[in-house]
């Protein structure tokens, strides 16, 4: 597969591009403040036990206190679940260990108000709901995953052949200690038993810290914490199908290498430091793929496009035939349009990291096998896809549904907040993402143009961010990073993402000469009232 990475690490904002034969198809992003929590492993406190939901709350001594759901109390495949194993049929760990050890047993059998318990976070907060979490812990390597208080051995189901997958499932049987299951990840394949023991063994390790805090300290108290963002991308992510990976920063190009030298040493010459002027972004033309990533419609070749709405229900997504005419043949026109638009409708899903049940609305087929072919081409368009999901086949209605998992906010969320304007009907960029729209609109000011001395003029929200939101001034920031000198003013009158540039070397607005594309599209449709 041709895949890249792409890493752009700015002051304020890490943000990850995967690339697969040229294209956008994942973008992972994380904010100092913001930095992501799954696979975080607490002493928490049950704050409540609700035996009409089988559910309980735990403090963990976040914002929200955590849910934990009877399904995710003692389940012993659910922490395998969350990574790419497959149990085959000779597996002679399978039997009681793949059933819930407590099946038909209640919750509040188990767990009891005021109780300690150890969990771990297997999904992010999502709206006013706290973050989701498991009794069943795991933890992650760069070749293997420890699952403790298990006995069972599993491989990936990517590592196809029968010799391999036999040597590693009997290789890691006699490595691993008795009350402690492990999943074998596909980069294990062909990996000498030495690289293994030595991931198996800083596992361990880390498990023994886990459990010595867990003794010493009273809860609510954060046992261990998931590598960030960067480094876990490298661990999951960077494997023999990426052809490169470019940074442009160079203290995270400096931990990558010595993270790949350790676990992947024959990769290091894949990695790329970016030492240009132009922001990363900017040159692999992924910017404006993130703009276009909030827009409601979606274009395809020859003049199709997508519709898709976000609802807290479910996500649908439309296509419809546009300016597309196709030959006479009405039917051969209605697949060409489907099966195209599948592939985009993939992408944005990955891209957009869109979760839960979402619904797609295909042009009508009379034809059986043409939705056949429609169903299994769209059902492999996932196949690199690491978030869980279930496809159905087209219905009569032309309709094909689906869940996918969803960890964290999708990016929509992340990026944006529900327009104040029009009372949450629609929604726009958060004073956040617009700051970071404006450090990249200085850093193409750099790259670009001689100019020293600007006015920015912000609306008073986004200049709250500038000026120390959290105890920190990240306009002294964007300052010191290009050398600049930067006068900031606010404006209530000016729309919410709008921000206004003065050069003060000519005194004229200079807004529009580095902005991409698509904001400038964006503003013209303000503009008109759209």
């Amino acid at each position: 597969m041709d895949q890249q990475i792409i890493v752009n690490a700015d002051l304020h904002e890490t943000r990850i591009a995967i690339m697969e034969y040229g294209k956008l198809v994942e973008l992972l992003v994380e904010r100092p403040d913001e930095e992501r929590n799954v696979g975080a492993i607490y002493k928490g406190k049950v704050a409540a036990v609700l035996p009409g939901m089988q559910a309980a709350f735990v403090e963990l001594g976040l914002d929200r206190t955590a849910f934990l759901h009877i399904s995710d109390v003692g389940f012993d495949s659910s922490a395998s679940s969350r990574y790419d194993f497959d149990l085959m049929e000779d597996d002679d760990s399978a039997g009681p260990e793949l059933i819930r050890k407590h099946k038909g047993t209640p919750i509040e059998k188990l767990i009891k108000k005021d109780q300690d318990i150890l969990v771990q976070v297997i999904k992010e907060p999502l709206g006013q709901k706290g973050a989701r979490i498991s009794t069943s812990v795991s933890l992650p390597g760069r070749f293997i995953v420890l699952v403790p208080n298990e006995r069972h051995v599993r491989v990936s189901r990517k590592i196809t052949n029968w010799n391999e997958r036999k040597r590693l499932r009997k290789l890691l049987f006699d490595l691993k200690p008795d009350g402690f299951g492990v999943i074998i990840r596909t980069e294990a394949a062909n990996q000498p038993e030495k690289i293994l023991k030595k991931d198996l063994k800083r596992l361990l390790k880390f498990w023994n810290r886990i459990t010595k805090k867990y003794e010493k300290n009273k809860p609510p108290e954060l046992l261990h914490k998931d590598v960030g963002i960067t480094s876990s991308i490298i661990r999951d992510y960077f494997s023999e199908e990426t052809n490169k990976l470019v940074v442009d920063s160079k203290d995270t190009y400096k931990k990558i290498m010595s993270y790949v030298r350790g676990v992947a040493p024959h990769l290091k010459d894949r990695v790329e430091f970016y030492k240009g002027n132009v922001p990363i972004f900017d040159v692999y033309r992924i910017e404006q793929e993130i703009d276009k990533m909030l827009e409601r419609k979606v274009w395809i070749k020859k003049g199709a496009y997508l519709i898709i709405d976000q609802t807290e229900a479910m996500v649908t997504i439309d296509v419809n035939t546009g300016r597309f005419v196709g030959t006479k043949d009405q039917e051969n026109t209605i697949l060409k349009v489907n099966m195209e638009s599948a592939r985009e409708i993939a992408r944005q899903i990955r891209l957009r990291d869109i979760g839960g049940l979402i619904i797609m609305d295909f042009i009508d087929m009379y034809n059986r096998e043409n939705r056949r072919r429609l169903y299994e081409e769209f059902k492999g368009l996932f196949k690199n896809d690491r978030a869980k999901n279930s496809i159905l086949p087209v219905s009569d209605f032309g309709l094909i549904e689906m869940t996918r998992e969803r960890s964290k906010p999708s990016l929509l969320q992340a990026f944006s907040i529900p327009c104040p304007t029009c009372q949450g009907l629609g929604r726009v960029y958060s004073p956040e993402s617009v700051v970071m729209k404006i450090e990249r609109w200085f850093a193409r000011a750099k790259a670009g143009s001689n100019y020293k001395k600007f006015d920015l003029v912000v609306h008073p929200n986004v200049g709250e961010i500038l000026n120390g939101d959290r105890g920190r001034n990240k306009l002294k920031d964007i300052c010191r990073k290009f050398r600049f000198k930067i006068n900031l003013e606010t404006d209530d009158s000016l729309f919410f993402e709008n921000y206004k540039i003065i050069s003060h070397d000519e005194d004229m607005d200079i807004t529009e000469m580095f902005k991409t594309k698509a904001e400038r599209a964006a503003d013209e449709l303000h503009e008109n009232g759209n």
